[in-house]
């Protein structure tokens, strides 16, 4: 396309700085003092009104989940006892969120807790493993936790000594949200 006759171009965006333009505004290098004499507010030194701002806290609160769960130990059944031997999957995303200079956190994750320990069986002392799912859980819903046993070793135990295991194994579900309600505490206090 053309220019039109009068020197100036059809776009606006593109036009010449005139000498009546507004000059260009200065990079300004931020004193010490400067940064002392602002009020406190959330986040980066440059966000200062507080604004929109996200930090990721994924390394951070999958490290912890971890560290927390496996603190849980051993717990006694009247059949036997079981404790937490690792956690084998655990995968989500938290994170810190600060809007109108105000902090919000939040977090979902779902994981595996991988279960071992020792149950009497026909007055015979059997190691048996198994696996504690949690499919998904978030920041404020701990209360609704959900939580699916599965039975590795199950090839001599009879249906009824699968079920009792299995009841047995779903009274860990009770430390484990506790745990993460420590987990949310430490969250929010980040």
């Amino acid at each position: 396309m053309e220019e039109n006759g009068g020197g100036g171009s059809y776009r606006y965006w593109v036009r010449e700085a005139t000498a009546d333009a507004a000059p260009l505004p200065l990079p300004k290098k931020l004193s010490p003092q400067h940064l002392l004499s602002q009020p406190n507010s959330l986040g980066s030194v440059w966000n200062t009104a507080g604004t929109w701002e996200e930090k990721n806290l994924n390394n951070w609160a999958t490290h912890r989940i971890k560290e927390l769960l496996v603190s849980v130990g051993s717990l006694e059944f009247s059949g036997g006892k079981a404790q937490i031997a690792e956690v084998s999957k655990c995968s989500g995303d938290a994170f810190l969120v600060i809007v109108r200079n105000k902090k919000r956190v939040g977090y979902t994750y779902e994981m595996t807790l991988k279960i071992k320990g020792e149950w009497i069986v026909k007055e015979k002392k059997r190691m048996v493993k198994g696996h504690l799912d949690f499919p998904e859980f978030s920041f404020g819903e701990l209360d609704d936790l959900q939580m699916q046993v599965r039975i590795s070793d199950e090839k001599d135990l009879s249906r009824q000594d699968k079920l009792q295991v299995s009841q047995d194994l779903k009274l860990f579900l009770q430390p484990v949200r506790e745990k993460l309600l420590q987990f949310e505490q430490e969250l929010k206090d980040r």
